[in-house]
């Protein structure tokens, strides 16, 4: 283990910027889901009539955890942000362990580091005490955030030290799917199916099932923990364990495996490529496995989001804070319309991150060194970018119309009501939107390939416009700046072609 201290110092400054902006967003994300309830119910006697109503309700705690301790605002908080963040959380956790294993293995950097006289599980280690210290960061900056939102100091502490254990189960866990692949992309497919799952074992334990199986989840773990009610402290002690265990057996297949190896070995491909006669085709191959799990994650949000549509009334009889916020983020129309409307707003940003991933695809492509080896070929520049521009607009149109398709049959299913192809236009309407950052991708790419990621701060920027802009005020000039702004109130409104322009 020699030498794991200065390869955490290593990878903590190659991630300051990265892991920075991570924790800041996450450690936002429960005092701003606090602050927002403080203002929908005030106090205990509003409260009461939601928490029988959210009781009541399985589809409610299927999406977003157990009904407890929603009396008090610290309930609701953890009610509501704790699954959320600690999702948030885990993908993080996983992204930062295997970019500093496997990602580091693949590329040969870990080969260069190990010519240094470093320990052979040093660079294992060093992923996971830089996922430790971040996540002990966390777990203090939500802690002292949630504080300063009025929330009780130890309360507020335990929020953090759940998120932080949750988070650590899949940083040990991301470790172990390292050893077990020789690329990174089957290892990241592996904690993402790890994340669904254990969202999907909540999601049945907390609804209508048997209890026990939230306990098999680290999110469940994390709800059950009752950081401001009667606070069950055993949950920590298993998500702690489960990320010893999962960082044991890391180690012991680490010291068993050749390096660049994994304890799979890949599959040889065909001895001759099919169906990649164009940039097209190959940018479909690189990409299909992608969106493929945008469409599931899209399928399932549509029918759970169609699913709640019907029982979005008696939760705004009990709150007209609540009705106003509907009526913000999805017009001055009828409560479902509102409801559907900013769900669908709020699946366009997704769609556009979507769209951005994909298209930067092409500066990973450069700085990694493949494109020069495909430009080698008779394969043109332009051919190049137009291929991944193709994907990213198509997957864009694709994901919502999944979108609308889900929440349209789950919503017609459960209240007998809806209107299919309304709700289909009501979805495709936001795409034209996250359209505009695919472009704005592409412009800052081949402009200065450096500036590309600057296309996030930009979808960042239009989604703090469109769910907090009501909120704050802000003068119409600055919702303008934002495309989303500029769609229209659907589903009750007619379908203008200009905003689309």
């Amino acid at each position: 283990m020699a030498g794991v201290w200065s390869l955490t110092r290593f990878a903590l400054r190659q991630d300051r910027v990265r892991l920075t902006v991570w924790l800041l967003a996450i450690a936002c994300l429960p005092v701003a889901i606090a602050s927002s309830f403080a203002n929908l119910y005030p106090d205990q006697a509003s409260r009461i009539p939601f928490a029988a109503d959210v009781a009541a309700n399985p589809g409610l705690r299927a999406l977003t955890g157990p009904a407890l301790d929603l009396t008090t605002l610290g309930g609701l908080t953890t009610w509501r942000g704790m699954g959320t963040t600690c999702a948030f959380t885990a993908i993080m956790s996983f992204l930062l362990v295997l970019r500093h294993t496997r990602a580091a293995e693949e590329s040969g950097r870990l080969e260069l580091l190990r010519a240094a006289p470093i320990g052979r599980s040093a660079p294992l280690g060093a992923a996971l005490l830089t996922a430790f210290i971040a996540h002990l960061l966390l777990a203090v900056l939500i802690g002292l955030t949630l504080t300063a939102a009025g929330l009780p100091t130890g309360g507020s502490m335990l929020f953090g030290l759940a998120v932080a254990s949750c988070g650590l189960v899949f940083a040990a866990l991301a470790a172990v799917a390292a050893q077990i692949t020789e690329i990174t992309r089957p290892a990241t497919a592996i904690c993402a199916a790890a994340l669904a799952s254990a969202y999907l074992l909540r999601a049945v334990g907390d609804a209508s099932g048997p209890q026990w199986l939230s306990w098999f989840s680290p999110l469940g773990l994390a709800q059950q923990l009752r950081p401001f009610g009667t606070v069950q402290w055993w949950t920590l002690l298993v998500s702690l364990s489960a990320a010893c265990l999962f960082g044991l057996v890391a180690f012991l297949i680490a010291g068993r495996r050749d390096v660049g190896s994994g304890l799979l070995a890949a599959a040889p491909g065909p001895a001759r490529a099919r169906n990649l006669g164009s940039s097209f085709a190959l940018a479909w191959r690189l990409q299909r496995g992608t969106l493929l799990g945008w469409a599931v994650g899209f399928a399932v949000t549509g029918a759970a989001v169609g699913a709640l549509a019907n029982s979005v009334s008696s939760l705004v009889d009990d709150s007209p804070q609540l009705a106003d916020v509907l009526t913000a983020l999805g017009g001055k129309q009828s409560v479902v319309d509102s409801y559907l409307g900013a769900m669908f707003g709020i699946c366009g940003l997704v769609a556009a991150a979507y769209a951005v991933s994909t298209l930067l695809r092409l500066n990973t492509e450069e700085t990694e060194g493949r494109a020069e080896t495909l430009l080698a070929t008779p394969t043109g520049r332009l051919p190049w970018a137009l291929g991944h521009l193709t994907i990213a607009l198509a997957g864009a149109l694709v994901l919502m119309l999944v979108a609308g398709l889900s929440t349209g049959l789950a919503y017609t299913l459960t209240s007998g009501q809806g209107d299919l192809p309304d709700l289909l236009l009501t979805a495709l309407s936001q795409v034209f939107a996250a359209w505009v950052f695919a472009g704005l991708g592409l412009l800052l790419f081949g402009t200065r390939p450096s500036a590309a990621p600057l296309a996030w701060a930009a979808l960042g920027a239009a989604a703090g416009i469109q769910l907090l802009g009501a909120a704050l005020d802000l003068p119409q000039a600055v919702m303008d700046l934002s495309p989303f702004t500029h769609l229209p109130d659907r589903p009750a409104t007619d379908l203008p072609v200009e905003p689309w322009l």
